[in-house]
């Protein structure tokens, strides 16, 4: 049961990054939550990858 809620726990700031992303970052930067299935994968991680990608080309966009 631990590993369940750990995973749905997840799942929530997983959420929380991407609505902070997509208020913030220009629109079309991160992928749909559907479009992360596809490109990425169904788990955790594969959700992280994409808001990472998105964080690291913003920040990179800044600095130029």
């Amino acid at each position: 049961m631990e590993v369940q809620q750990n995973i749905r726990s997840a799942w929530a700031a997983l959420k929380l990054v991407r609505m902070a992303i997509e208020q913030t970052c220009r629109p079309g930067l991160l992928p749909s939550e559907e479009a992360v299935l596809l490109l990425f994968g169904s788990e955790p991680v594969h959700e992280g990858e994409a808001l990472a990608k998105a964080i690291i080309e913003t920040v990179e966009r800044l600095a130029r």
